[in-house]
């Protein structure tokens, strides 16, 4: 009797990636650092990545930014609302995520709108003054992600 307990246990380690949004289909990944350090070179390819998640939209669950532990270099993975949900307790697990990565141009106004709006889903204080000019963003538009 203890056999098959101990069979299902160990087949639930080992399928323990939760899959979100389409199947992942590059074969390669792209580092973080490699996009932080030369994002006008990967604009508007389909790019895949894998960090350490170190935060998740708390409201509606629709980004979370990856970090690569040896480089500390990070990279937002956002989604449409509700197309795919990624959980809050996934923060400290490592991932792998696809998308296109493309470039997001602020005027000050819209970076002071989107800080405040994101310190608003974060409980967080937000000083508008801290944004002091036009904004340039990067991120993948997520398709699909694992959470190892």
């Amino acid at each position: 009797m203890k056999l098959p307990a101990l069979a299902i246990a160990l087949a639930l380690c080992v399928s323990a990636a939760q899959p979100l949004g389409k199947p992942l289909t590059l074969k390669q990944r792209t580092p973080i650092a490699e996009l932080s350090a030369k994002p006008e070179k990967y604009i508007d390819q389909t790019v895949q990545v894998r960090g350490r998640i170190a935060e998740v939209c708390e409201k509606m669950g629709c980004w979370m930014n990856l970090v690569d532990p040896a480089t500390n270099a990070r990279v937002r993975i956002k989604v449409k609302d509700g197309e795919i949900v990624f959980p809050k307790e996934a923060v400290g697990k490592m991932a792998v995520a696809e998308g296109k990565f493309v470039r997001i141009e602020l005027t000050r106004e819209q970076a002071i709108e989107r800080a405040r709006h994101e310190a608003e889903e974060n409980r967080k204080p937000f000083d508008p003054s801290s944004i002091t000019g036009p904004v340039t963003i990067y991120q993948i538009q997520g398709t699909g992600a694992v959470i190892e």
